[in-house]
This record gives C-alpha cells, sequence and structure tokens, in this order.
C-alpha cells in the first residue's frame, strides 16, 4: 500500500493557505483605508485634513509592501519595488513635501488595491473554504485559478508603476556607477601624478639647485648634473603624454576615431586589423566612449588572449554605434568573477549601452558592444571618459 499524503502539492496549499488569509486581511486593509481616506478627505478643508490623507496613502504604502512579500511566499510572484516616494525640493518646505506626498501614484494604486479586496477575498474565502470541505476533487483547481487572479491584481496594481519608474531605477544606479568610475579616475591621475611627474620634476629641481651651487666651483660636475636633469625632464614629458593620452588622446580629438583607434592597435602585442566604417564624427563624448572600451579590450588581448591577430570593426547601424573586437586567441573570458570585462560592461551600461562577450574555451573571442549614437552637433564636447580596468576572467 502506498503511504498516506497529501492529495496536492505544496504550491496548491500554498494558493489555499493565500487565499483563506484574504478575508481577514483584506478586512483590515479595507477598513484602514476607509478610515483614513474619508477622515483626510472630509477634514480637507481644514488644517490637519491633508496631513491625514498623506499619512493614510504612506500606510497604504505599506499595505502593499507586505501584500507584495505575501504573493512573493505563497504564489511565487515576483514583483518589483516601486521606488521610494520622492518628496519635494527641502527649501520648499513643509507644503512642498506634504504636496508630493498627496500625489504618489504608488499610494493611490494600494489604496485601490485595498477597496476592491474585500468582496474578492469574501469570494476566495467562501470558495476555498467550499473547496476544503465539499469539493475536494476540485480544489486544485479552483485554487489554481483564483490564485492566477491573485496574481494579476497583485502584478496590476502593486507593480512600480510604469516604465518610466522602472526607468528611473535604472538611472539612479547608473548614476551612482558613473560618480564611483568619476572619483576611481580622478584618484588614478592624482596618483600618477604624484607618484610619476611630480616626482620627478622634484628630482628635477634639487638637482639644478646643486648644478647651481657646483657651477662656479665645478663646471664639469654641474655640466653632468644639467645633462642629467635634461634627461629627467624628457622623462617627465613622457609620462605626462602618457597621462594625458590616457585622459583624453589629442589625435582622437584632431583626426577622430579611426586614427585614435589605429593608434591603439599600433601599440598591441597582437596584430591588428582596424575597420572604421562612419559616414561622420559622433559626438565627442560617444568618441571618447568608443576609444577607451576598444583600448581597454585590446590590452586584454595583448594580457591574456594568447592570441596571433585581433580584429576592431566600427559601423552604425541606425541610432546606434557597433564596435566588435575578434581575437583567435584561447578564449575562456567571462563577465563574472570581479574581472575588468564586468566593469566595462558596468560602465557601458550606465550610458545605456550594451555588452556581449562570445569567448568559449579554446576560442575565438568576440566582444560585441553597442552605444548610443549622437551626433557630433547634439553634444558639447567632453574632455574625456573613464576607463575600466583590464582583465581577463
Amino acid at each position: 500500500m502506498p503511504s498516506p499524503g497529501f492529495a496536492y502539492d505544496a504550491r496548491t496549499w500554498k494558493e489555499v493557505v493565500h487565499l483563506l488569509a484574504n478575508l481577514p486581511l483584506s478586512l483590515l486593509h479595507f477598513v484602514y483605508v476607509i478610515v483614513t481616506i474619508l477622515v483626510g478627505t472630509a477634514l480637507s478643508l481644514t488644517v490637519i485634513g491633508l496631513p491625514v490623507l498623506a499619512t493614510g496613502l504612506a500606510g497604504a504604502r505599506l499595505i502593499g509592501r507586505s501584500e507584495r512579500a505575501r504573493a512573493r511566499r505563497l504564489l511565487g510572484v515576483r514583483v518589483d519595488e516601486p521606488s521610494p516616494l520622492r518628496g519635494a525640493h527641502p527649501d520648499d518646505g513643509f507644503f512642498g513635501r506634504l504636496w508630493a506626498a498627496l500625489k504618489d501614484p504608488v499610494g493611490w494604486r494600494a489604496v485601490l488595491y485595498c477597496l476592491i479586496r474585500l468582496p474578492w477575498g469574501v469570494v476566495t474565502f467562501v470558495i476555498t473554504l467550499l473547496g476544503v470541505v465539499l469539493l475536494w476533487p476540485a480544489l486544485g483547481h479552483l485554487a489554481r485559478g483564483m490564485g492566477n487572479a491573485d496574481r494579476v491584481m497583485v502584478r496590476g496594481l502593486l507593480s512600480p508603476s510604469d516604465e518610466l519608474e522602472r526607468r528611473i531605477a535604472e538611472l539612479e544606479s547608473d548614476r551612482g556607477i558613473v560618480v564611483d568610475t568619476a572619483a576611481a579616475d580622478l584618484r588614478r591621475i592624482e596618483r600618477d601624478l604624484h607618484d610619476g611627474a611630480q616626482a620627478r620634476l622634484v628630482a628635477l629641481a634639487m638637482g639644478l639647485g646643486l648644478a647651481k651651487e657646483k657651477l662656479l666651483e665645478d663646471p664639469d660636475a654641474a655640466a653632468v648634473m644639467v645633462d642629467e636633469a635634461h634627461g629627467e625632464v624628457k622623462l617627465a614629458l613622457q609620462e605626462l603624454r602618457d597621462l594625458a593620452r590616457g585622459i583624453h588622446p589629442a589625435v582622437l580629438t584632431d583626426r577622430g576615431l579611426d586614427a585614435a583607434l589605429s593608434s591603439v592597435a599600433s601599440r598591441c602585442t597582437v596584430p591588428v586589423s582596424v575597420s572604421v566604417e562612419l559616414a561622420e564624427r559622433p559626438a565627442a563624448a560617444i568618441e571618447g566612449i568608443a576609444y577607451f572600451t576598444v583600448s581597454e579590450l585590446l590590452q586584454n588581448v595583448s594580457k591574456h588572449s594568447g592570441a596571433r591577430q585581433a580584429g576592431v570593426d566600427v559601423w552604425r547601424v541606425e541610432g546606434r554605434m557597433m564596435l566588435q573586437v575578434t581575437d583567435d586567441g584561447k578564449g575562456g573570458a567571462r563577465l563574472d568573477g570581479g574581472t575588468g570585462m564586468a566593469g566595462l560592461a558596468e560602465r557601458l551600461g550606465a550610458v545605456d549601452g550594451l555588452f556581449v562577450l562570445e569567448s568559449p574555451v579554446g576560442g575565438p573571442t568576440t566582444v560585441t558592444v553597442e552605444i548610443p549614437w549622437r551626433d557630433r552637433d547634439a553634444m558639447p564636447a567632453a574632455g574625456g571618459t573613464g576607463r575600466a580596468s583590464g582583465g581577463r576572467g
């Protein structure tokens, strides 16, 4: 004989629990909404009416959060949390913040959810209870159908407002990436100046000071010191040129992306063919992003790929600039693991770019990048853009 057990699986019983809990919870939520919203509306002509209404909307937001959590645990519904309430500017004072709270669309949708849930909660409670007691064979179908209706309500009324709100959340995340990137680049420039050119210039000043003291006493030794100082000047100038190239190369500004990428390819340890098919130059910021993206990818090719040759192709497809860097190396590059590839993908995502990596073990590796196109006269010239750390997963 088979061992005894429940006739339905865990998913069905979770739906049953959710449906039975609808009535008591919807009753509590309905009473809360009626009391706060009606009282706030009735007293809106007085001093305390609007604050009561704003408080009621804030509480409705909390109800929506609890309902999303309940649906996530019992119905398996994955709904993103709406963005936090965006208040007015602090300088607007109390009434500005109050007006922002009263216009909260998330709170008003939660109020509507609470109002329509009471009759629905009565229906689901009664039908589910009858299914458990009398309609046992049909319980699974009943629970699944009403559970799907609940899923639709949660997604329709308790999800983020629309695509615009989701876009705002993405932009907030991207803004954090851009700020962190800019701070890291400033620290890198400061470190390079302090440890490189600045140190050489300090040594140059000391050497020239000693040469000045020995100019009359020992002209030959002074000449040697001046010659050494001349060598230090050359090295300092070279380091400054390299630093300037890392911020924004002059060849990119003067001659465009084709010449700049050819210059980068010439410094790669692997032979690189470059093909740039652009009828016009994009905005300076877009050129900078494309330049540093290809530069980082070619650094990875030099350091990690073991390739014999590589290629860089740039072209435009409607409103997107397309970049593709290929090599015939050993492959195995990955985005995970905190590699430079992951950092590069994050930085491209922060400007609405797309980064696609195809690198099977044994090769070849193909990296395809899409960057939004901007006309050159549509954006002001930019001095440069941040670089991602090199590395290959």
